[in-house]
């Protein structure tokens, strides 16, 4: 060992071990630094910013004019007592960050409110109002009785 070593003196000692204390494990002596977490979250605010969303679609008139239509003739199906079930396709904002996505809803419908512009389906019971989706936020509507008849 070279003479100019500054630990020359101590590198040759054993290892302190204290007498009154157990030795602990490594594992253990991991597990004190395991709740210390410089960037906690930081693996979610990642996942969140890559999480892709779809933009709301500016439907073209004729589009429009079709769903009104299919609008008229459930509000004429449900008048005449019927029960159509129906598929609905809509546009759902994320909570989180700018933009959304498509979601498909099917079942009957208990009506139109064109005053609220609000799509109002049966829940499971049938009786009762379920799900309401907002008529500006649908893209497409389908469904057996509505096909038919278009």
């Amino acid at each position: 060992m070279d003479e100019n070593f500054p630990y020359k003196d101590i590198i040759d000692l054993p290892h302190h071990q204290s007498a009154g204390r157990k030795h602990m494990s490594l594992y253990d002596r991991a597990a004190q630094f395991a709740p210390f977490a410089a960037l906690t979250g930081y693996d979610d605010i990642i996942a969140e910013t890559g999480r892709l969303t779809d933009d709301m679609l500016d439907l073209p008139d004729d589009v429009k004019d079709e769903l009104d239509r299919r609008f008229v003739l459930l509000n004429s199906l449900i008048d005449e007592g019927y029960r159509p079930e129906v598929t609905v396709t809509y546009f759902v904002p994320d909570k989180t960050k700018e933009g959304g996505s498509f979601e498909r809803y099917t079942s009957e419908v208990k009506r139109i409110d064109s005053t609220m512009r609000t799509f109002i389906f049966y829940d499971k019971d049938k009786e009762l109002s379920g799900k309401v989706i907002d008529i500006g936020a649908i893209v497409a509507v389908e469904g057996e009785f509505i096909d038919e008849m278009i």
